[in-house]
């Protein structure tokens, strides 16, 4: 593999993360539920081009098994349940949260900024993929704002999910992946976890 080529994976995995951080911003301001879901797809689809280009660099081939999985499973499985959910119980496609829209995207600048200030002690500049565990901890930490500022048991699914993707990003950026059934072991739990709260969230 050139150097080019290496250079251009790094440059992708550094995109794709910067992506996935707009869209979780953009998340923030969304008062439409089939929005949400929508970002929260797009989202996913980033993470698995970043998982994809991870496993290109690295030669770590498990891991396009990990970017298939979440291509799968978070850009269209998760999605459809969640669409289908909303059908079902009749829930109003508004948003209803908390704080309003300006409050809401300023507390995630400040999260984004905290999480830039937590990762920078691990950070290495020198080795490539490092810049990603900034990103993945403001997600991380944004998603789970978004989760109690959030009213509607679907949203808070979807906020849980997106703090779920920053963990992943962390794994897949820093460890270039976890051991293969471990991914597995994950992706079903998470697709388990969706399926158990839109049961709740129906009966509710």
């Amino acid at each position: 593999m050139s150097y080019d080529s290496i250079e251009l994976g790094h440059r992708l995995i550094t995109l794709m993360a910067a992506a996935m951080l707009v869209v979780q911003m953009l998340l923030a301001g969304q008062r439409l539920l089939p929005t949400v879901i929508a970002l929260f797809s797009l989202q996913s689809f980033f993470l698995a081009c970043l998982a994809a280009a991870v496993a290109y660099v690295n030669h770590a081939h498990h891991v396009y098994i990990a970017s298939a999985l979440t291509l799968l499973l978070k850009v269209i499985v998760m999605p459809l349940l969640l669409q289908r959910l909303i059908r079902q119980t009749g829930t109003r496609v508004q948003v209803e949260s908390h704080l309003n829209t300006p409050a809401s995207i300023l507390v995630c600048g400040g999260l984004t900024l905290l999480g830039y200030m937590v990762a920078h002690p691990f950070s290495q500049p020198q080795e490539h993929g490092h810049g990603s565990l900034a990103v993945a901890t403001a997600l991380f930490l944004i998603g789970f704002f978004l989760m109690i500022n959030q009213r509607k048991a679907i949203s808070q699914v979807v906020a849980l999910l997106t703090a779920e993707n920053g963990l992943f990003l962390a794994a897949i950026a820093l460890t270039y992946g976890m051991p293969l059934i471990v991914e597995v072991g994950i992706f079903f739990d998470v697709l388990v976890g969706v399926m158990i709260l839109g049961i709740l969230s129906y009966r509710i």
